[in-house]
């Protein structure tokens, strides 16, 4: 049986939470800052979660927890 891959691109991406949601970074925040106000740059530092909807794509992309 071979092993199962892991997409790359989604494995630095995408963390799976304990409860099995899944986070994201947030958009927007890693250039261009000195535009963008205190608060929002504050705000852009926090991890989002994924809508649900796409929660089951992501999860095929990434390997099954341990």
């Amino acid at each position: 049986m071979p092993k199962m891959k892991t997409k790359r691109a989604a494995a630095k991406r995408f963390k799976i939470t304990g409860s099995g949601r899944v986070l994201r970074p947030a958009g927007g925040g890693q250039h261009i800052l000195i535009g963008k106000s205190r608060k929002r740059r504050r705000r852009l530092r926090d991890n989002k979660m994924v809508a649900s909807e796409q929660e089951k794509r992501i999860k095929a992309m990434l390997p099954p927890p341990i």
